[in-house]
């Protein structure tokens, strides 16, 4: 797609040209590997790579346009260099230039916080998808142009194939897209530019401090998202949450809260909890829900409070969510013949994983054991090792230790750093078993008749990450092949 570079350079803070900008591009970099005849290469200053390193590579392989935020030391004839304060920004206003600013023509919703961001937007994708609205998904577990569906290898991908999957969008007459937006998203301005039309914020909890080394830098750069929305937008916010009026301080989007503790626009009290679903009231009036636990009534009463916002009819909206199926490798369960129910969720938090066993000794009716297997990701937050350990071995009858994506890291180091979160009283019912499906078998084969066995931490993902490589591993896939010879 040939554009003209001075046509997509609006809005781009410019500091500097070298060259002109009368010039036609082919399309858009910032990774030198992929760069063709007549592109433009934006050296970003990333979190381990610095691309400025590759400007004169990407020359080389037929970069005409290169921008930066320091000029090289060796400027290169009959090539266009602009220096800007930002590369992160520079990209983001660039890509949404180079595909016509797609997210202004559509109605963007942007749902971020620690848990339930991939459960929200994927349930609104659904409800507005059965509510008859031409529909596009943004999110961990997946991406869908209307019914297209493609690989999603980022929570919150670059500013490049965001733009080309919500022009893709336009092209297939999308109404609405339900975005997750991640705070590496925020912070690496992935989201720069784009027009939202609403923001939602679930929860705050301890999550990437490997990455923001303060909660309070996670906290603000979570906020800057909903500062940033323009007045036409809505802000929806769990206000049970101590950060939720946080993120509305300095908003200049319309206010809106749901809560089930505190008075709120959308206010909702669970009535019954059971592992067929929940019975709960909105604003005083009942809805059943297929979905599991408390935690998503929160996600219930967020998805309800944006549907009004955009304007679906009440009952129509209540009616939609009673028919709501569970998102994949968020408690999934399968129930074997010998009557073991397996849960297999995604929760690698703390907080995610404390909402998940809460809500499995909610729906308990009687003694069943609870058998937890949980590991934790390597290259990733260490503090939360021995945190996620101490709620498991609290919060079970038995847990068991085991690696989830160890990436670079030592897998028995990792279970060792969250061994050291276990109460003395709690280490006669923790093993550590370092492979994760002798720890599952082992967990299956532990379970009597009722019982149940949670497998928490990859939830939908599909693979183990180990040195580098992605191997085949699903943990349901895993369980439910445990359970079947146990039957045997």
């Amino acid at each position: 797609m040939l554009k003209n570079l001075k046509d997509i350079l609006y809005k781009i803070s410019i500091e500097e040209v070298l060259g002109t900008t009368d010039v036609e591009i082919n399309s858009i970099q910032f990774d030198s590997r992929k760069i063709e005849s007549k592109d433009v290469f934006i050296a970003q200053k990333g979190f381990t790579v610095d691309g400025h390193l590759f400007i004169e590579k990407a020359i080389l392989l037929g970069a005409t346009v290169i921008i930066c935020e320091e000029f090289p030391n060796q400027i290169s004839k009959n090539i266009t260099y602009i220096k800007v304060k930002d590369s992160n920004s520079a990209l983001a206003i660039l890509a949404s230039n180079y595909y016509n600013n797609p997210s202004s023509n559509l109605k963007l919703i942007g749902v971020t916080g620690t848990n339930g961001k991939t459960t929200i937007a994927s349930l609104l994708y659904q409800l507005f998808k059965k509510a008859g609205f031409k529909v596009g998904l943004l999110s961990t577990v997946k991406v869908l142009v209307d019914e297209k569906e493609y690989n999603a290898t980022h929570t919150t991908p670059d500013s490049i194939t965001i733009n080309s999957y919500l022009n893709d969008m336009i092209n297939e007459g999308v109404d609405y897209c339900f975005m997750e937006v991640s705070s590496h998203g925020i912070h690496q301005k992935r989201t720069h530019g784009l027009h939202f039309e609403g923001g939602i914020f679930t929860n705050l909890s301890h999550d990437h401090l490997d990455y923001h080394h303060s909660f309070a830098a996670y906290r603000d750069v979570k906020k800057s998202f909903f500062d940033a929305l323009p007045k036409s937008a809505f802000a929806l916010v769990n206000i049970d949450d101590k950060n939720g009026s946080i993120m509305l301080q300095n908003t200049k989007a319309t206010k809106r809260t749901y809560a089930l503790k505190t008075i709120a626009d959308y206010k909702g009290k669970v009535l019954e909890k059971r592992m067929s679903g929940l019975l709960l009231t909105i604003n005083g009036t009942e809805v059943w829900s297929k979905l599991i636990g408390t935690f998503n009534a929160y996600n219930l009463l967020a998805i309800i409070g944006t549907a009004e916002i955009c304007g679906l009819e009440k009952l129509e909206i209540l009616r939609l969510v009673s028919e709501l199926e569970s998102v994949s490798g968020r408690f999934q369960y399968t129930i074997s013949k010998t009557g073991i129910t397996a849960i297999v969720d995604y929760a690698h938090t703390p907080d995610a994983l404390k909402n998940v066993l809460e809500t499995i000794a909610d729906i308990k009716t009687g003694k069943e054991k609870v058998i937890t297997v949980v590991g934790c990701g390597g290259d990733r937050d260490k503090t939360k090792r021995p945190k996620m350990a101490r709620i498991a071995s609290q919060l079970s009858n038995q847990a068991i230790f085991t690696s989830d994506n160890p990436r670079t890291e030592n897998a028995q180091t990792i279970i060792d750093e969250m061994e050291v979160g276990v109460p003395e009283e709690n280490s006669a019912k923790t093993l550590s078993i370092l492979d994760r499906k002798q720890a599952i078998k082992t967990a299956c084969k532990l379970s009597e008749s009722g019982d149940i066995v949670l497998v928490a931490g990859k939830g939908h993902e599909t693979y183990q990450e180990i040195n580098g490589e992605r191997f085949h591993f699903d943990d349901l896939e895993v369980v439910a092949e445990c359970l079947i010879q146990l039957n045997k």
